[in-house]
């Protein structure tokens, strides 16, 4: 059955293992989070549910996502999320989401937003080689050729080129749920998850495992 639930990015660390092995984990606050609508074929075409996750306060919610948290009976959340499910049967509005879906020794995927790094040259961007440094070259961390002559007269699409990097969806697959603290409402990971520390995350069981 698919399940998933928001959280929050805390940091890394590491723990041991039974083995005594240190295992890299990232701490991520999964929940609580709160339902707060369900999407049916019948009014909406697809099966879905909505969630919310994170307080904030009632002055920076606008009046119709007050009437939206209103209707559902719950407090104001900072982000909506949809998750889309294969059942969405045993799930009511007002229901919380905690950390305790997940179990140690289960495969998930993370998808998060990576950091932003703003404009980047094609060196921290693509990892192109730099130019000889020596010599007077003068040619040292600059594109190259673009690979366009008289015919076409043209620089072709998604050559690599300096751009804006960074600030995108990323989705990391088929990491291990290393361990689950429920009355924390952590859950760790093995390995590094997008995005930086407090930033939202979604943890959804792996679809590849």
């Amino acid at each position: 059955m698919k399940k998933a639930i928001l959280g929050k990015k805390v940091g890394m660390t590491q723990i041991f293992n039974e083995n005594g092995k240190i295992v890299p984990v990232t701490v991520v606050e999964a929940g609580p989070c709160v339902v707060l609508q369900k999407k049916t074929i019948e009014n909406d075409g697809y099966e879905a549910i909505q969630v919310g996750y994170g307080e904030i306060r009632e002055k920076l919610v606008n009046k119709p996502r007050q009437g939206h948290f209103n209707k559902a009976g719950v407090t104001f959340k900072r982000y909506i999320r949809e998750l889309r499910l294969e059942s969405i049967e045993g799930y009511e509005v007002g229901q919380e989401l905690n950390a305790d879906l997940f179990q140690a020794g289960e495969k998930v995927d993370i998808t998060g937003t990576s950091k932003g790094k703003g404009f980047a040259g094609v060196i921290k961007r693509w990892n192109f080689s730099r130019g000889p440094m020596s010599h007077g070259s003068k040619y040292h961390r600059g594109v190259g050729s673009m690979g366009a002559s008289s015919d076409p007269s043209r620089t072709f699409k998604n050559k690599k080129m300096p751009g804006h990097m960074g600030a995108v969806r990323k989705t990391v697959i088929n990491l291990e749920v290393v361990k689950v603290m429920p009355e924390k409402n952590v859950i760790l990971i093995k390995g590094g998850i997008p995005g930086p520390n407090k930033g939202l995350v979604i943890i959804r069981n792996s679809i590849k495992a």
